[in-house]
Protein backbone atom coordinates (compact mmCIF):
# COMPACT_ATOMS: atom_id res chain seq x y z
CA UNK A 1 0.00 0.00 0.00
CA UNK A 2 1.47 3.83 -0.57
CA UNK A 3 2.03 5.69 1.56
CA UNK A 4 -0.15 9.06 2.23
CA UNK A 5 3.34 11.46 2.02
CA UNK A 6 4.07 10.04 -1.32
CA UNK A 7 3.54 12.17 -4.47
CA UNK A 8 1.30 10.58 -6.76
CA UNK A 9 0.45 12.13 -10.66
CA UNK A 10 -2.70 13.87 -9.89
CA UNK A 11 -0.50 15.54 -6.83
CA UNK A 12 2.55 16.70 -9.24
CA UNK A 13 -0.18 17.97 -11.39
CA UNK A 14 -2.46 19.78 -9.12
CA UNK A 15 0.76 21.59 -8.04
CA UNK A 16 2.80 22.16 -10.95
CA UNK A 17 -0.43 24.08 -12.34
CA UNK A 18 -0.65 26.23 -9.64
CA UNK A 19 2.83 27.33 -9.77
CA UNK A 20 2.23 28.73 -12.95
CA UNK A 21 0.76 31.65 -10.90
CA UNK A 22 3.95 31.77 -9.22
CA UNK A 23 6.22 32.06 -12.81
CA UNK A 24 3.62 34.43 -14.15
CA UNK A 25 5.04 37.31 -10.78
CA UNK A 26 8.68 36.41 -11.91
CA UNK A 27 8.20 36.85 -14.94
CA UNK A 28 6.22 39.74 -14.84
CA UNK A 29 8.47 41.07 -12.09
CA UNK A 30 11.82 41.00 -14.57
CA UNK A 31 10.11 41.68 -17.94
CA UNK A 32 10.15 45.29 -17.63
CA UNK A 33 13.94 45.78 -17.32
CA UNK A 34 16.02 44.22 -20.66
CA UNK A 35 13.98 46.18 -23.03
CA UNK A 36 14.37 49.51 -21.16
CA UNK A 37 16.09 51.75 -23.18
CA UNK A 38 13.59 50.71 -26.45
CA UNK A 39 10.72 51.35 -24.34
CA UNK A 40 11.72 54.83 -23.02
CA UNK A 41 12.28 55.36 -26.92
CA UNK A 42 8.68 54.16 -27.84
CA UNK A 43 7.93 56.94 -24.95
CA UNK A 44 9.86 59.47 -26.97
CA UNK A 45 8.43 58.51 -30.38
CA UNK A 46 4.89 58.57 -28.70
CA UNK A 47 5.35 62.20 -26.94
CA UNK A 48 6.49 63.56 -29.79
CA UNK A 49 3.90 62.82 -32.47
CA UNK A 50 1.36 64.19 -30.03
CA UNK A 51 3.33 67.31 -28.96
CA UNK A 52 5.61 67.79 -32.02
CA UNK A 53 8.68 67.92 -29.33
CA UNK A 54 11.07 65.35 -27.39
CA UNK A 55 10.14 64.56 -24.08
CA UNK A 56 11.37 65.86 -21.06
CA UNK A 57 14.26 64.33 -19.85
CA UNK A 58 12.14 64.66 -16.21
CA UNK A 59 8.67 63.50 -17.78
CA UNK A 60 10.70 60.43 -19.04
CA UNK A 61 11.90 59.49 -15.87
CA UNK A 62 8.42 59.71 -14.50
CA UNK A 63 6.67 57.58 -16.67
CA UNK A 64 9.39 54.66 -16.66
CA UNK A 65 9.37 55.30 -12.43
CA UNK A 66 5.33 54.46 -12.82
CA UNK A 67 5.47 51.86 -15.80
CA UNK A 68 8.12 49.67 -13.20
CA UNK A 69 6.19 50.75 -9.79
CA UNK A 70 2.37 50.53 -10.83
CA UNK A 71 3.14 46.62 -10.77
CA UNK A 72 3.94 47.04 -7.33
CA UNK A 73 0.80 49.35 -6.54
CA UNK A 74 -1.24 46.54 -7.99
CA UNK A 75 0.15 43.60 -6.51
CA UNK A 76 -0.44 45.46 -3.34
CA UNK A 77 -4.43 45.79 -3.68
CA UNK A 78 -4.11 42.49 -5.39
CA UNK A 79 -2.68 40.84 -2.18
CA UNK A 80 -5.12 42.26 0.45
CA UNK A 81 -7.98 40.90 -1.99
CA UNK A 82 -6.95 36.87 -1.71
CA UNK A 83 -9.47 36.18 1.40
CA UNK A 84 -12.20 38.20 -0.86
CA UNK A 85 -11.70 35.41 -3.25
CA UNK A 86 -10.86 32.26 -2.08
CA UNK A 87 -13.36 31.73 0.67
CA UNK A 88 -15.96 32.81 -1.58
CA UNK A 89 -15.10 31.21 -4.93
CA UNK A 90 -12.69 28.41 -3.70
CA UNK A 91 -8.89 28.23 -4.20
CA UNK A 92 -8.87 26.48 -7.77
CA UNK A 93 -11.69 28.89 -9.01
CA UNK A 94 -9.98 31.96 -7.24
CA UNK A 95 -7.07 30.64 -9.60
CA UNK A 96 -9.02 30.27 -12.73
CA UNK A 97 -10.52 33.70 -12.59
CA UNK A 98 -7.43 35.48 -11.91
CA UNK A 99 -6.36 34.67 -15.25
CA UNK A 100 -8.46 36.85 -16.76
CA UNK A 101 -6.65 39.49 -15.82
CA UNK A 102 -3.75 38.29 -17.12
CA UNK A 103 -5.52 38.38 -20.75
CA UNK A 104 -6.51 41.70 -20.17
CA UNK A 105 -3.20 42.75 -19.19
CA UNK A 106 -1.10 41.21 -22.16
CA UNK A 107 -3.63 42.82 -24.48
CA UNK A 108 -3.02 46.53 -23.04
CA UNK A 109 0.70 45.99 -22.86
CA UNK A 110 0.91 43.70 -26.13
CA UNK A 111 -1.26 46.46 -28.14
CA UNK A 112 0.13 49.36 -26.47
CA UNK A 113 2.94 49.80 -29.49
CA UNK A 114 0.04 49.55 -32.08
CA UNK A 115 -2.27 52.22 -30.56
CA UNK A 116 1.00 54.30 -29.39
CA UNK A 117 -0.23 54.65 -25.90
CA UNK A 118 2.34 54.36 -23.35
CA UNK A 119 -0.79 54.71 -21.03
CA UNK A 120 -2.09 50.91 -22.43
CA UNK A 121 0.90 49.74 -20.82
CA UNK A 122 1.04 51.47 -17.51
CA UNK A 123 -2.18 49.91 -17.04
CA UNK A 124 -1.48 46.96 -18.24
CA UNK A 125 1.55 46.98 -16.56
CA UNK A 126 -1.05 47.78 -13.19
CA UNK A 127 -4.02 44.88 -14.22
CA UNK A 128 -0.63 42.81 -14.40
CA UNK A 129 0.44 43.48 -11.03
CA UNK A 130 -3.05 42.92 -9.77
CA UNK A 131 -2.90 39.54 -11.00
CA UNK A 132 0.54 38.69 -9.63
CA UNK A 133 -0.86 39.91 -6.03
CA UNK A 134 -3.57 37.43 -5.87
CA UNK A 135 -1.31 34.86 -7.33
CA UNK A 136 0.66 34.96 -4.76
CA UNK A 137 -1.66 34.60 -2.31
CA UNK A 138 -4.14 31.87 -3.81
CA UNK A 139 -1.00 29.16 -5.17
CA UNK A 140 0.74 29.00 -1.69
CA UNK A 141 -2.80 28.46 -0.18
CA UNK A 142 -3.98 25.91 -2.67
CA UNK A 143 -0.20 23.95 -2.44
CA UNK A 144 -0.37 23.76 0.92
CA UNK A 145 -3.81 22.52 1.16
CA UNK A 146 -3.52 19.72 -0.95
CA UNK A 147 0.36 18.55 -0.07
CA UNK A 148 0.38 16.05 3.02
CA UNK A 149 1.81 16.98 5.83
CA UNK A 150 5.46 15.21 5.35
CA UNK A 151 6.10 16.87 2.27
CA UNK A 152 4.04 20.27 2.64
CA UNK A 153 6.75 22.24 3.12
CA UNK A 154 9.14 20.40 0.53
CA UNK A 155 5.85 21.40 -1.94
CA UNK A 156 5.76 24.74 -0.79
CA UNK A 157 8.99 25.82 -1.31
CA UNK A 158 8.02 25.86 -5.29
CA UNK A 159 6.26 28.39 -5.05
CA UNK A 160 9.39 30.38 -4.96
CA UNK A 161 11.20 28.13 -7.29
CA UNK A 162 8.41 29.31 -9.74
CA UNK A 163 8.94 32.71 -9.29
CA UNK A 164 12.65 33.07 -9.82
CA UNK A 165 12.37 30.56 -12.92
CA UNK A 166 9.86 33.41 -13.94
CA UNK A 167 12.79 35.83 -13.13
CA UNK A 168 15.25 33.57 -15.51
CA UNK A 169 12.90 33.51 -18.28
CA UNK A 170 12.01 37.58 -18.52
CA UNK A 171 15.66 37.63 -18.59
CA UNK A 172 16.21 35.35 -21.22
CA UNK A 173 13.27 36.23 -23.69
CA UNK A 174 14.37 39.84 -22.93
CA UNK A 175 17.59 39.06 -25.09
CA UNK A 176 18.17 41.94 -27.88
CA UNK A 177 18.52 38.33 -30.54
CA UNK A 178 14.86 36.78 -29.59
CA UNK A 179 12.33 39.44 -28.02
CA UNK A 180 13.67 42.30 -26.27
CA UNK A 181 14.31 44.24 -29.62
CA UNK A 182 11.91 47.28 -30.96
CA UNK A 183 10.21 44.65 -33.19
CA UNK A 184 9.07 42.56 -30.62
CA UNK A 185 8.81 43.83 -27.09
CA UNK A 186 5.23 44.25 -26.75
CA UNK A 187 5.58 40.46 -27.72
CA UNK A 188 7.85 40.24 -24.78
CA UNK A 189 5.27 41.63 -22.31
CA UNK A 190 2.71 40.45 -24.05
CA UNK A 191 3.75 36.68 -23.63
CA UNK A 192 2.25 36.33 -20.03
CA UNK A 193 -0.73 35.27 -22.27
CA UNK A 194 0.58 31.84 -22.73
CA UNK A 195 0.85 30.86 -19.23
CA UNK A 196 -2.54 32.27 -18.69
CA UNK A 197 -3.56 30.50 -21.47
CA UNK A 198 -1.91 26.89 -20.06
CA UNK A 199 -3.12 27.14 -16.65
CA UNK A 200 -6.70 27.94 -17.72
CA UNK A 201 -6.60 24.80 -19.52
CA UNK A 202 -5.15 22.51 -16.85
CA UNK A 203 -6.76 24.17 -13.79
CA UNK A 204 -10.54 22.17 -14.63
CA UNK A 205 -8.65 19.35 -14.74
CA UNK A 206 -7.62 19.88 -11.15
CA UNK A 207 -9.25 18.65 -7.66
CA UNK A 208 -10.39 21.82 -5.66
CA UNK A 209 -8.53 22.01 -1.91
CA UNK A 210 -9.96 19.47 0.08
CA UNK A 211 -9.69 21.60 3.19
CA UNK A 212 -11.48 24.31 1.63
CA UNK A 213 -14.50 21.65 0.61
CA UNK A 214 -14.55 20.54 4.04
CA UNK A 215 -13.98 23.98 6.32
CA UNK A 216 -16.48 26.03 3.91
CA UNK A 217 -18.57 24.03 2.15
CA UNK A 218 -18.70 21.73 5.03
CA UNK A 219 -18.68 18.71 1.77
CA UNK A 220 -16.88 15.93 3.98
CA UNK A 221 -17.57 12.76 1.11
CA UNK A 222 -16.32 15.02 -1.76
CA UNK A 223 -12.98 16.30 0.44
CA UNK A 224 -12.18 12.59 1.61
CA UNK A 225 -12.76 11.39 -2.36
CA UNK A 226 -10.33 13.86 -3.42
CA UNK A 227 -7.63 12.99 -0.57
CA UNK A 228 -8.00 9.82 -1.44
CA UNK A 229 -7.29 10.60 -5.59
CA UNK A 230 -4.75 12.91 -4.46
CA UNK A 231 -2.93 10.63 -2.03
CA UNK A 232 -3.38 7.41 -3.95
CA UNK A 233 -4.25 5.64 -1.27
CA UNK A 234 -7.67 4.68 1.05
CA UNK A 235 -5.96 5.74 4.14
CA UNK A 236 -7.35 9.41 4.55
CA UNK A 237 -8.42 8.75 7.91
CA UNK A 238 -5.60 10.99 9.67
CA UNK A 239 -5.75 14.16 7.03
CA UNK A 240 -9.66 13.83 7.77
CA UNK A 241 -9.08 14.29 11.62
CA UNK A 242 -6.56 17.17 11.18
CA UNK A 243 -8.91 19.16 8.82
CA UNK A 244 -11.57 18.50 11.49
CA UNK A 245 -9.17 19.85 14.30
CA UNK A 246 -8.04 22.92 11.86
CA UNK A 247 -11.90 23.77 11.50
CA UNK A 248 -12.71 23.60 15.34
CA UNK A 249 -9.73 25.46 15.98
CA UNK A 250 -10.93 28.14 13.70
CA UNK A 251 -14.22 28.47 15.03
CA UNK A 252 -12.69 28.48 18.46
CA UNK A 253 -10.50 31.15 18.09
CA UNK A 254 -11.06 35.02 16.96
CA UNK A 255 -10.58 37.02 14.10
CA UNK A 256 -7.08 38.82 14.74
CA UNK A 257 -7.84 42.66 13.30
CA UNK A 258 -4.60 44.34 11.82
CA UNK A 259 -4.24 46.95 14.78
CA UNK A 260 -4.42 43.81 17.38
CA UNK A 261 -1.39 41.75 15.24
CA UNK A 262 0.70 44.45 16.29
CA UNK A 263 -0.21 45.37 19.71
CA UNK A 264 -1.21 41.68 20.86
CA UNK A 265 2.43 40.62 22.69
CA UNK A 266 1.33 36.63 21.20
CA UNK A 267 2.34 37.98 18.06
CA UNK A 268 5.11 40.21 18.48
CA UNK A 269 7.31 37.10 18.06
CA UNK A 270 6.29 36.09 14.37
CA UNK A 271 5.91 39.96 13.64
CA UNK A 272 9.77 40.59 14.47
CA UNK A 273 10.77 37.73 12.99
CA UNK A 274 8.71 38.10 9.62
CA UNK A 275 9.95 41.79 9.29
CA UNK A 276 13.73 40.82 9.97
CA UNK A 277 13.29 38.36 7.33
CA UNK A 278 12.51 40.92 4.79
CA UNK A 279 14.95 43.23 5.60
CA UNK A 280 17.86 40.82 5.44
CA UNK A 281 16.92 40.27 1.89
CA UNK A 282 16.77 43.32 1.22
CA UNK A 283 20.02 44.67 3.13
CA UNK A 284 22.03 41.95 2.01
CA UNK A 285 22.83 43.74 -1.81
CA UNK A 286 20.77 41.08 -3.53
CA UNK A 287 19.08 43.85 -5.96
CA UNK A 288 22.56 44.80 -6.46
CA UNK A 289 23.28 41.80 -7.31
CA UNK A 290 20.11 41.00 -9.60
CA UNK A 291 20.91 44.25 -11.36
CA UNK A 292 24.52 43.70 -12.13
CA UNK A 293 23.65 40.24 -13.47
CA UNK A 294 20.96 42.15 -15.55
CA UNK A 295 23.61 44.23 -16.53
CA UNK A 296 25.74 41.42 -17.40
CA UNK A 297 23.56 39.83 -19.65
CA UNK A 298 22.60 42.95 -21.67
CA UNK A 299 26.10 43.63 -22.73
CA UNK A 300 26.59 39.28 -23.66
CA UNK A 301 23.45 39.87 -25.76
CA UNK A 302 24.11 42.82 -27.68
CA UNK A 303 27.23 41.79 -29.45
CA UNK A 304 25.51 37.92 -29.72
CA UNK A 305 22.81 39.72 -31.93
CA UNK A 306 25.31 41.48 -33.54
CA UNK A 307 26.86 38.41 -34.74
Amino acid sequence: MECSGQLTPRLLMAVGTAVIGSLQFGYNTGVINAPQNIIQGFYNETWSSRFSEPIPQSTLTALWSLSVAIFSVGGMFGSFSVSLFVNRFGRKNSMLMANVLAFIAAAFMGFSKLAASYEMLIIGRFIVGLYSGLSTGFVPIYVEEISPTSIRGALGTLHQLGVVIGILMAQIFGMDSLMGNAALWPLLLAFTVLPALLQCVLLPLCPESPRYLLINCKEESKARSILVMLRGTDEVSEDMQEMKEESQQMMREKKVTIPELFRSPLYRQPIFVAIMLQLSQQLSGINAVSLSLRLTVSRWALPTAIL
